[in-house]
This record gives C-alpha cells, sequence and structure tokens, in this order.
C-alpha cells in the first residue's frame, strides 16, 4: 500500500525543517493519491524540479513507494512554472512542494537512474 500524499509531504517538510532549511506547500493536493513536485530553489535563484517517477522505473517490489526523477535540474524559474502548469492542466490534484535547499542528501527518494 502507498502513502498517502499527505503523510509523504508533511514528513518532508519536518525533515527539511530538522534540517535547518524552509520549505512550503504552494499547492496542496489530493490527500490520499495526489502526484507530488517538489521544486528546489537555489540561492542564485535556479531551481530544480522533480516529478514522480514514472510507473517503469519501479522494481517489483517498490510499488508502494514514491520515486522521483528529475524533470528539470538548476533551470530559470519560468521554465519550472510553465512545466507545472502543464501539469496541473493534466492533473488538478497534483502537490507542488518548495524547498529552500542547496543539499537535500537522501530527503527525496530517487529512481534508478533519477
Amino acid at each position: 500500500m502507498r502513502l498517502r500524499a499527505d503523510i509523504f509531504v508533511s514528513a518532508l517538510l519536518r525533515h527539511v525543517f530538522t534540517s535547518g532549511d524552509f520549505a512550503a506547500v504552494e499547492k496542496k493536493g489530493a490527500e490520499e493519491a495526489g502526484a507530488i513536485f517538489i521544486r528546489q530553489h537555489f540561492r542564485n535563484g535556479l531551481e530544480t524540479l522533480y516529478a514522480p517517477a514514472p510507473q517503469t522505473a519501479f522494481d517489483e517490489g517498490q510499488a508502494g513507494d514514491r520515486l522521483f526523477e528529475v524533470r528539470l535540474s538548476r533551470s530559470d524559474p519560468e521554465a519550472v512554472r510553465a512545466m507545472l502548469e502543464r501539469e496541473r492542466k493534466f492533473d488538478p490534484d497534483l502537490w507542488i512542494v518548495e524547498l529552500e535547499a542547496e543539499e537535500l542528501g537522501d530527503m527525496i527518494p530517487l529512481a534508478k537512474g533519477g
């Protein structure tokens, strides 16, 4: 069974705050199963966008996990906004979480090669 989106986001926020960085929910989506997109802001004004990994990235036994892939890396904020707008049109129940952290470590579970 997959961890609910609201619980995953809550745990992520606590983890970020515990590390001394800042996080906020830009858009709250469906509590049970909403797709989660994460915007990582850097001091130089660029952003990295993490998106849900496709099902093909999951190994057997990972069906209940939430994995992410880097959709845009250190890109202009306008490019990130544009991509998120396209995603919102496709899925209005998505979550958008913003993080202000230079290094995320293992806070975001990445798919292999992600």
